[in-house]
């Protein structure tokens, strides 16, 4: 009896190592300002995350918003950075080059530089190449969502994610009736006419679906002031009529920037890391 009660210790202290080791915050090494492009006499930089384990981790691009002229790779998109980390991702934040010293296309070209990028050095950021989701926020939103639709070969990725993102820029402008500074910027444009139209359109990712895309995950808030919520309720229909998979998660109440939906909506952080789960493991099981 006292060794079978030994034995039935040693067993309750184990599990309970486990558990106490399981509760642990995932550790990862923070690597920063790397240089993944040089475009002219522009030098473009990222930082990375690695978690500690032989890999190769399932692993994100981040992309961060800023109306296509200001940001940086450490604003804005930053509350996602530590959901990534404990739920064991390999992740990188990316610079790009801002509007209007940079216009359209200069951005998207930036964020499929660092897809080549990341998938290139792969081996060194324990990245599985299979496992890659591209995340942005906003003007963000729109680059990753173009991104994922313009991808082919070695810019094609398993998921994209844009937050409350402008997918539509002719619907955007002409629901406002004004191009706004972020559209002046980024393309130039100082009038609307049909040069203008087309310009919009073929700045757009709505431009670029075609079936097979990848699947996507929009995340809005209804009372975006900013990107009005049908952006996000227009793109999932037109993706679902192609034949791809394009799932919706809705932020009632939610304003423009994801900095303000932690006192009511934190879950939103916990459905996001479920959804690349499910979605980055089905690409790897086949």
């Amino acid at each position: 009896m006292l060794k079978r009660t030994c034995r039935l210790s040693r067993a309750a202290l184990c599990l309970g190592l486990l558990l106490s080791l399981a509760a642990l915050p995932a550790r990862a090494e923070l690597k920063t300002d790397i240089e993944f492009a040089k475009v002219g006499d522009v030098s473009l930089t990222l930082d990375a995350s690695v978690p500690d384990g032989p890999g190769p981790f399932p692993t994100a691009i981040l992309v961060h918003g800023g109306g296509f002229t200001n940001g940086t790779k450490q604003s804005y998109i930053k509350p996602l950075f530590d959901p990534l980390t404990q739920a064991g991702f390999t992740w990188f934040t990316i610079n790009y080059r801002l509007a209007p010293q940079h216009r359209y296309p200069a951005p998207v070209e930036d964020v499929e530089r660092a897809i080549r990028w990341v998938k290139d050095h792969a081996a060194e950021y324990k990245v599985d190449r299979n496992r890659i989701a591209l995340i942005g926020e906003s003007a963000g939103g729109h680059l990753v969502s173009l991104a994922g639709a313009r991808g082919r070969g070695k810019t094609r990725v398993a998921a994209v994610v844009p937050f409350y993102a402008p997918h539509d820029l002719e619907f955007q402008v002409r629901q406002r009736n004004a191009l706004g500074p972020s559209m002046t910027a980024l393309f130039g444009l100082t009038e609307l006419n049909d040069a203008a139209w087309k310009t919009l359109r073929e700045g757009s990712p709505t431009h670029y679906l075609k079936g097979g895309l990848p699947p996507y995950l929009l995340i809005h808030g209804t009372k975006d002031e900013q990107v009005p919520y049908e952006q996000s309720v227009r793109f999932a229909e037109k993706m679902k009529a192609l034949g791809n998979r394009c799932d919706l998660y809705t932020i009632p109440e939610g304003r423009h920037g994801m900095g303000g939906w932690d006192a009511a909506h934190p879950q939103y952080k916990t459905f996001m890391i479920d959804w690349l789960r499910r979605t980055l493991d089905s690409v790897k099981s086949r």
